[in-house]
C-alpha cells in the first residue's frame, strides 16, 4: 500500500515550491462532517486561486464598449481581491516557509513540521496569491523519506477536490516550466 501510494505520487505532476506550511495533529482521522467542512473551504480556496490564475488569451476588441467595460471591471475586481487578501493577512500569522512537494496524492514535507508521534494531521498550505486562506488537507503519515523529510498521503480527498487540486498543481508546474524556458532563451 505505501509503495503503491508513493509510486502514484511520483507518477503525477508535482507542485514544488517554498510555501508557508504547517501541520496540526489529529488524534484520529477526521469525521465525515469535519471532512465535509474542509472540502467546502478547500473548494472555495481552489476556486479563488483558479480565478486569480485566469488570463485572457484572446485579444480584446478595443473599439467594443462592452469589452472595454468588462476589462475595466476585471481590473477593479483584481484590485479589490488583492486588497482583501492584504486585509485578511493582517489578522493571520503565517507559518514559516518550507520547501514542499505535493500533488493530489500526497506531499513530501520537512520532518520538523509534522507533529511528533502523530499518524494523522491536517496540512495547512498557504499558496501565494491567496495567503490568508490556506488549503487544509487531511493527511496520514506513510513513511519517512530521509532524516529530514516525511511522505504523507491525502487519502480522504473527494474526486472534485482532487481534480481542482490537480489543476492548481498543473498550472503552477506549467508556469515554472515557462519561466525556466524564458530564462534559458
Amino acid at each position: 500500500m505505501q509503495s503503491d501510494t508513493w509510486q502514484a505520487f511520483n507518477d503525477h505532476v508535482m507542485y514544488e515550491d517554498a510555501l508557508h506550511v504547517a501541520c496540526v495533529a489529529q488524534p484520529q482521522p477526521l469525521a465525515d462532517l469535519e471532512l465535509l467542512a474542509l472540502r467546502e473551504r478547500n473548494l472555495s480556496v481552489l476556486s479563488t486561486l483558479a480565478t486569480f490564475a485566469e488570463r485572457r488569451s484572446e485579444p480584446t476588441d478595443e473599439d467594443n464598449p462592452a469589452a472595454i467595460e468588462l476589462q475595466r471591471l476585471d481590473s477593479k475586481l483584481n484590485v479589490l481581491m488583492a486588497m482583501l487578501d492584504q486585509l485578511l493577512r493582517r489578522n493571520v500569522e503565517l507559518p514559516p516557509r518550507h520547501s514542499v512537494c505535493f500533488n493530489a496524492v500526497g506531499a513530501v514535507l520537512p520532518r520538523v513540521i509534522w507533529p511528533e508521534g502523530s499518524d494523522f494531521a491536517v496540512v495547512h498550505l498557504h499558496i501565494d496569491g491567496c495567503l490568508a486562506l490556506p488549503l487544509e488537507l487531511p493527511a496520514r503519515l506513510l513513511q519517512e523519506r530521509d532524516k529530514d523529510h516525511v511522505f504523507v498521503a491525502f487519502e480522504t480527498m473527494d474526486e472534485v477536490t482532487r481534480d481542482a487540486l490537480e489543476r492548481l498543481v498543473f498550472r503552477h508546474h506549467r508556469r515554472k516550466v515557462a519561466g525556466r524556458r524564458l530564462a534559458a532563451g
